[in-house]
């Protein structure tokens, strides 16, 4: 289809091939049809201002509502620029229209953006006119007079533009010349003109070419024979009652409905005025829109008619009579669009998961929303239903971008759900619509929290080491790595300088267990702040005081300050010389305070409550104990059959389970003054004579083995001095 020398004008198209900017994010560039695979279109990373080293960042692609226009171009991921991906054939792709251009969308990430790019497609002329017919049959009649005019079949060709504007030469004879009639929509009409009267006695037929050559460089051609009978006496041809006949119908039509009707008459009587009519030279598309009835010059439509497809057809029409003569027409469709077709939506690209803390006006969504149809019926407005954050901006070339509304958090809802809604103008509107579903991603922007600001724990004393005191638990709201919480001691006053804390802490389930037996008479109570951080970059932390008091265990028995000598807890042993004494006098009533028992408990609480009980004395009878004063009083008079000399035994004892005591000995002297208790102090108990006499014995036999080994010594050293004089 291509003639000498076209390859060398599509090389040249191509190295000429027009870029401009159509508006701030539209590319449009113009290249001929038919270029090879892998003819460059442009330069469309530089057109978008990106630079090579961008490219792999920016992740540059093309995507289309419709899938055809895809198999056309590519993208080189490398250099960034527009290459043709298939041979582009124009009138393949857009048949008989004036404009030819393919609309699609470029794509760039980080930030998300959309870009319209048009490619225009220019005719080259690689169409050669073409008739229907090899030969054209003409029946003339021989009476008919000379400057008579006979349409003849137009050629058809695809290209568009000056390469389809035809003319038409005939080759030479004395009795035929070719006329040019100018018909609707600039074209040529080819007629054939007898210049001289026929004689079918001479000649009953002629041979004739036909030639038509398109506007195109170069020239391209297409023959057809003319035949011509010479007849006795047909003479008039059929003449229809318009030259264009003009109709507006509305698609979707069913089949078989009426377009319009084409009359044309025959001024001839008999066979020679009936009038057969047919299509001229028309594209196999409109034969196979349309039907004519030949009897009637009914044009009706052979099946659906489609605006979207074709929104005007151009065809011509044949009357012929029954001597063969011939009359010609044109006939305009105009078909009218209806609101048939509901928006498109296509996804051209959607970023998820999102971060959340991406800013407000984040592209996140693009998309493509075409509508086939025209005027009202082809306007489409978008909407967004749904609870989200996000909204719907309006972009070029029929785009719609998906943006953040407001700042997204990943904690309230990790998922949006939101439904796009496309509606044309048409009435009644049709609409469609799509599902979109953004997941947010999580950023570690929530610190852990603790349930409590503020622990507080109790522990018993003499616990174990190891031992469980509490467990804290801090929740962080975000995900993975920055969800996950560990437990640190953050300082507090639970160890003193140079000294191991008093508990530790496990960093991951956040328990604290006891360093070493805790003593309540030691530390009541102490504080530890406990941080907890998660596993984010940077990391988030926050930290919760944990106040551990010391419960109270008996652990120490009373310990008696007065009397002294009995502060040992234990048997009521045998009192000493030193013991303390009380004198009371003879006269004494009952209720005479003797003494009172001082006894301190380590402990606390009930641990520490004392009581006092009389567990031994010389006169049961004679003295009592305050149960919780340790007052020993006379429980009755003193008597003189008393003994001069008491002995009072106490217990003290604590509230503690179990119940831990000490013992108090109190001597007592009944006597009404010290000077006549003193005699009584000084006598000793037989068991107490004894050892007194075993140690003077002891001290006397010590002086006289001292006193001999003096003399022995002195008696030597006389002997010695003796010896030497």
């Amino acid at each position: 289809r291509r003639g000498p020398g076209g390859g060398r004008a599509l090389l040249g198209a191509v190295l000429l091939c027009v870029c401009w900017r159509a508006a701030a994010e539209r590319l449009r560039y113009a290249i001929p049809e038919e270029l090879g695979r892998g003819s460059l279109v442009g330069p469309l990373a530089r057109d978008l201002g990106l630079s090579a080293d961008e490219l792999p960042a920016r992740k540059l692609r093309v995507t289309s509502a419709g899938k055809k226009q895809l198999k056309y171009f590519t993208v080189n991921e490398e250099n960034g620029n527009l290459y043709v991906n298939e041979r582009l054939d124009r009138e393949e792709m857009c048949g008989e229209s004036a404009t030819c251009s393919v609309s699609f969308e470029a794509l760039v990430h980080n930030p998300l953006n959309v870009f319209h790019v048009e490619v225009a497609i220019e005719d080259v002329n690689d169409n050669s006119p073409a008739f229907s017919k090899a030969v054209l049959e003409l029946e003339i009649g021989e009476l008919i007079p000379p400057g008579a005019r006979f349409p003849l079949e137009t050629a058809q060709d695809a290209d568009v533009g000056s390469n389809s504007l035809l003319t038409y030469q005939l080759t030479s004879d004395p009795s035929f010349s070719l006329a040019l009639k100018d018909s609707p929509g600039g074209k040529k009409q080819p007629e054939l003109v007898l210049e001289r009267a026929l004689d079918r006695e001479k000649q009953s037929s002629f041979e004739l070419v036909l030639t038509a050559l398109d506007g195109g460089d170069p020239v391209r051609s297409g023959t057809v024979q003319v035949r011509i009978n010479v007849t006795d006496a047909n003479d008039n041809p059929p003449v229809f009652s318009k030259s264009v006949y003009e109709a507006r119908v509305s698609e979707n039509l069913p089949a078989g409905s009426l377009v319009l009707q084409v009359v044309a008459t025959d001024a001839d009587a008999g066979s020679n005025g009936r009038i057969f009519y047919s299509f001229g030279n028309i594209p196999e598309r409109v034969r196979a829109s349309f039907t004519v009835d030949s009897d009637s010059g009914e044009i009706r439509t052979a099946g659906p008619l489609d605006f979207e497809e074709k929104n005007k057809y151009s065809f011509g029409m044949e009357a012929r009579d029954g001597g063969g003569l011939t009359g010609h027409c044109e006939v305009q469709i105009e078909v009218t669009d209806e609101n048939d077709n509901a928006p498109e939506i296509t996804l051209l690209s959607l970023s998820s998961p999102v971060p959340e803390d991406v800013p407000a006006g984040t592209v996140v969504a693009l998309l493509n929303v075409n509508d086939p149809d025209s005027g009202e019926n082809g306007q489409v407005s978008c909407e967004l239903s749904g609870e989200a954050p996000l909204s719907i901006v309006a972009s070029s070339g029929g785009s719609y971008k998906v943006v953040t509304a407001s700042a997204l958090d990943r904690e309230q809802a990790s998922e949006h759900r939101v439904t796009v809604v496309a509606r044309d103008r048409g009435r009644p509107a049709l609409w469609s619509r799509a599902e979109l579903a953004l997941e947010v991603s999580d950023v570690n922007d929530n610190a852990p929290v603790f349930e409590e600001a503020a622990y507080s724990a109790y522990v018993a004393e003499n616990n174990a080491a190891g031992a469980l005191v509490l467990r804290v638990q801090a929740r962080d709201a975000d995900a993975g790595a920055n969800g996950r919480v560990s437990y640190w001691l953050a300082g507090g006053s639970a160890g003193a300088a140079g000294a191991a804390p008093l508990v530790s802490v496990e960093a991951r389930s956040g328990a604290l267990y006891a360093q070493r037996s805790l003593d309540y008479e030691q530390c009541r109570e102490f504080a530890v702040a406990v941080r907890a951080q998660d596993g984010g970059a940077p990391a988030r932390s926050s930290t919760a005081t944990v106040r551990v008091f010391v419960l109270d265990r008996n652990d120490n028995a009373p310990r008696v300050l007065w009397p002294a000598a009995g502060a040992a807890g234990g048997a009521a042993g045998a009192a000493s010389a030193a013991a303390p004494f009380e004198v009371v006098p003879r006269s004494a009533e009952a209720g005479y305070l003797v003494a009172k028992v001082v006894a301190v408990d380590a402990d606390a609480g009930r641990n520490a409550w004392l009581s006092y009980e009389l567990v031994q004395a010389s006169e049961p009878a004679l003295f009592r104990v305050g149960l919780h004063s340790g007052e020993v009083r006379t429980a009755r008079a003193v008597s003189e059959r008393d003994a001069a000399k008491q002995r009072v035994v106490a217990v003290v004892k604590d509230h503690g389970q179990p119940a831990l005591s000490a013992t108090a000995t109190l001597h007592v002297v009944l006597a009404e003054s010290l000077q006549e208790a003193l005699p009584e102090l000084s006598e000793r108990p037989a068991g107490a004579e004894a050892p007194a006499a075993e140690l003077q014995f002891y001290l006397v036999l010590a002086l006289a083995l001292l006193s001999a080994l003096f003399l022995l010594s002195v008696a030597l050293a006389v002997l010695a001095r003796l010896r030497r004089a």
